[in-house]
């Protein structure tokens, strides 16, 4: 299958032009100008993107779909949240393994390959979250990097269940260095957290907003100083998830300022939404419920800032949704016991236009580069994605900045029962999408197929 998009202004992470994109196969072939007229052999599809937009397809490096909560499961899986995704101009996620107490983490491999095959409609990748640090677990992610999980999330929150003591942590950042891969953290000071929780319950504090008061920007704060210097002391790179607090923000920059080789992402929710959400009437509040919490309005400032000025690389959704009918009930006498997490994977890049791009905050270019080339390169997808250049693949987006819509539960294809946006009005649409040079989203109908995406092998970093 030849494809050949024309006329379209074609813009990646550093370019900006009036060109086309010849596609052959899975592969970009070629980008110029007036392709047709130098083409030897015929096309079987022409695209006119006219007046339009060509982007790399969004890469969203933080997402859970079926992902095990409590005796449920977070309620989008491979083919509901990634058909979503398409929907949204996202070609491509990075999902979460979870390696069980004990147990291997070819185990959590296998597992989540069941979950992805035959189901994705796009690609995915894996990192592996590590509920534990041992010498078995050391030398089998030498394994994991060579099967391509090249990534490692650990988690300073939750003791009991995902926690990891410093010595573990120093462990895997060391092991880390020895085989190419990367650390991810959850950087929350969970055992503090876990005593304020408790002694906000006994004080009969049970509603959502006790979420939020419980999870201080300040425990977010010194777990991410305390993650940067785990991570200076053992000579490697970290990257700070879902990263929300001003003053978490601030130990990233002060670092970078001095040379240490931090990453961190945000996410739209804690660019969009504030901890005014948490007094939503009706229980309302509990479906912003998400680690770590919404925070003050005018943090949104300082997060955008950082997003401009490069102490914040990427943003991704850390899609997690619980239906609020049922899920999140599981809480309504009890802050702590509502499932974490908030739908996102089908609106990460509309949002982030409007607010970002449309809005005057940041440019086009930075806009890619936040949703798909950053990501990429951070996570060893770079170049075969996050460009538009010979060679790479054709996960391609025709965008329109000028088309309007209003987000709402009525009309987005994530299988969750709320929208954490609803009745916001946005600037900007993703016409048509293509993964690996296949159409998926064909002017806003889904257009692709359920298991046509396939595993992406992530390459081992060299950090420099």
């Amino acid at each position: 299958m030849r494809t050949l998009i024309t006329g379209g202004t074609i813009v990646t992470a550093t370019d900006h032009y009036v060109g086309d994109v010849l596609i052959d196969g899975e592969t970009v072939a070629a980008v110029g100008v007036d392709l047709a007229g130098t083409l030897e052999q015929p096309v079987d599809k022409t695209i006119d993107a006219s007046g339009k937009h060509v982007i790399p397809g969004g890469i969203d490096c933080h997402t859970h779909l079926d992902m095990p909560f409590g005796g449920s499961f977070s309620v989008d899986d491979f083919k509901t949240g990634t058909i979503a995704a398409a929907h949204g101009g996202t070609t491509c996620v990075i999902d979460f393994a979870i390696q069980e107490h004990g147990l291997p983490m070819q185990q959590a491999w296998d597992t989540w390959m069941g979950k992805a095959e035959g189901k994705a409609a796009i690609d995915y990748g894996f990192h592996m979250i590590l509920r534990e640090f041992n010498e078995g677990l050391r030398k089998e992610m030498g394994t994991m990097v060579d099967t391509g999980v090249t990534s490692f999330k650990l988690f300073m929150a939750y003791p009991g269940v995902f926690y990891v003591d410093d010595a573990g942590i120093f462990g895997a950042m060391q092991r880390s260095k020895e085989i190419g891969a990367t650390i991810c953290m959850h950087a929350e000071n969970g055992l503090v957290i876990d005593v304020l929780i408790e002694q906000a319950l006994k004080a009969g504090h049970t509603e959502p907003r006790y979420h939020a008061l419980t999870r201080p920007p300040r425990a977010e704060a010194e777990a991410t100083h305390r993650a940067i210097c785990l991570a200076e002391m053992a000579d490697v790179p970290v990257y700070i998830v879902h990263l929300s607090a001003a003053e978490a923000l601030l130990e990233v920059g002060r670092a970078r300022g001095r040379g240490v080789p931090v990453y961190a992402e945000t996410c739209p929710q804690y660019l969009f939404l504030s901890d005014d959400n948490y007094e939503e009437p009706d229980f309302g509040g509990a479906k912003y419920v998400m680690s770590p919490p919404l925070r003050a309005k005018e943090t949104q400032a300082d997060l955008w800032r950082g997003l401009k000025y490069n102490d914040l690389q990427a943003i991704s959704t850390d899609h997690c949704p619980f239906c609020f009918k049922e899920g999140k009930q599981l809480g309504k006498d009890d802050f702590s016991k509502i499932p974490n997490g908030a739908p996102g994977i089908e609106h990460r890049m509309v949002l982030t236009y409007d607010g970002g791009v449309a809005a005057g905050r940041i440019s086009m270019n930075r806009w890619v580069e936040l949703t798909s080339t950053s990501p990429a390169k951070i996570f060893g997808l770079f170049p075969k994605k996050g460009t538009i250049a010979p060679g790479s693949d054709a996960d391609i987006v025709i965008f329109d900045t000028e088309k309007e819509s209003v987000i709402s539960v009525d009309t987005h294809h994530m299988n969750v029962d709320y929208s954490a946006y609803e009745g916001r009005k946005v600037k900007g649409s993703c016409e048509t999408v293509l993964s690996r040079g296949a159409v998926v989203v064909d002017n806003g109908e889904f257009a692709g197929r359920a298991g046509s995406g396939q595993f992406v092998k992530r390459l081992q970093r060299e950090w420099s």
